[in-house]
């Protein structure tokens, strides 16, 4: 697993839940690491033993947990590249949507050697989506579904989401954009400088 992932976890821990929690979890993964290095590569297993002795220490599920990873990567303060990546996309919660087929081409010129799941995004009406995450690694389909939510904050988007499960293709989640301008979305420079753009 890329170190940038294992990293976001730390950097999850210590933001959300402070050094504490990230020491006990350190002890009970017992993998003999203590923090990561945003560049290396890691084993998959560590990283899963990592999230299994978050969970535990949370008294939570490992998907719940995987979920608030991936809101936490674009809504706070201490990370804001993945926001801006994201917010690119488009000015509305739909365009961000339909720009997420190519979301993985995207981060593989950023980061080359950093692999993320693939997303296929189906229309199945006018607001509703089915949005399917294919990877090698069980359960990063929370993450998206987590990621997913924050940016719907963002952009101030009335928006459910639903884990339907794993089939053949992988993760399957269902999107439903109740209101597109439920509240006003945080500010974002999406062109030049003074043109600020809102969700």
């Amino acid at each position: 697993m890329h170190g940038l992932i294992n990293r976001s976890i730390q950097c999850f821990t210590r933001d959300t839940y402070g050094d504490q929690v990230w020491a006990q979890t350190v002890e009970r993964a017992a993998t003999g690491h203590d923090g990561f290095e945003a560049m290396l590569s890691y084993d998959d297993d560590i990283t899963y033993r990592f999230l299994d002795a978050l969970a535990m220490v949370l008294n939570r599920t490992r998907q719940e947990v995987m979920e608030d990873i991936g809101t936490y990567l674009v809504s706070h303060e201490n990370i804001g590249a993945v926001r801006r990546l994201l917010r690119f996309s488009g000015v509305t919660f739909a365009d961000f949507l339909h720009s997420l087929d190519e979301l993985h081409d995207r981060v593989r010129l950023a980061v080359p050697d950093l692999h993320i799941p693939q997303l296929s995004l189906c229309e199945h009406s006018v607001g509703r989506f089915g949005l399917t995450c294919t990877w090698d690694h069980p359960d990063f389909g929370f993450v998206v579904m987590g990621l997913l939510r924050g940016m719907a904050d963002d952009y101030g988007a009335l928006v459910f989401m639903d884990h339907q499960g794993t089939g053949e293709a992988g993760d399957v989640i269902s999107i439903e954009v109740v209101e597109a301008d439920f509240a006003e979305g945080r500010s974002f420079m999406l062109g030049n400088e003074g043109e600020a753009a809102h969700g």
